[in-house]
């Protein structure tokens, strides 16, 4: 599974804002289309969720899944926060990560994810499903910081 969908978006906020919205799991169906539903599984009580399920409807992938999480991020709010896949009915891997950076007074967020299913999909289907949640999650996150 080399094939990974790579995108980045500059955020008109520091990095703390914008790291404050991604770790706020419980508010992505409010924001993040294609997430119907979330619950927090495990938080170690550093503050960061550990294992989180999502429900998730991304057109050609639908699926409820859990997402463990490590959190390599410094104070400002810069580092990399990745996940990994631990269970899942029709996906048989998402890995990604969001990469925060300092950039003049705003964030540019990089965002990678590599998905897999069990199901039968061309190639080019998966490229595209990756390439509509990346996109969204990147315009949405962009959207829920600065308002």
């Amino acid at each position: 599974m080399a094939d990974r969908t790579e995108s980045s978006i500059v955020v008109d906020a520091p990095p703390g804002e914008v790291l404050d919205v991604i770790a706020d799991f419980e508010a992505y169906p409010e924001w993040a289309g294609e997430v119907k539903a979330i619950r927090v599984l495990a938080e170690e009580g550093d503050g960061w969720a550990d294992q989180v399920e999502f429900t998730l409807d991304a057109g050609a992938i639908k699926d409820t899944y859990v997402l463990d999480y490590e959190w390599d991020v410094v104070e400002d709010g810069t580092g990399v926060v990745s996940w990994s896949l631990v269970t899942a009915q029709v996906l048989k891997a998402m890995d990604g990560s969001y990469t925060l950076a300092a950039q003049g007074a705003g964030t540019k967020v990089t965002y990678r994810l590599a998905v897999d299913v069990k199901i039968p999909m061309i190639g080019l289907l998966k490229r595209k499903a990756e390439k509509v949640i990346v996109d969204t999650a990147l315009k949405e996150l962009k959207k829920r910081v600065e308002a």
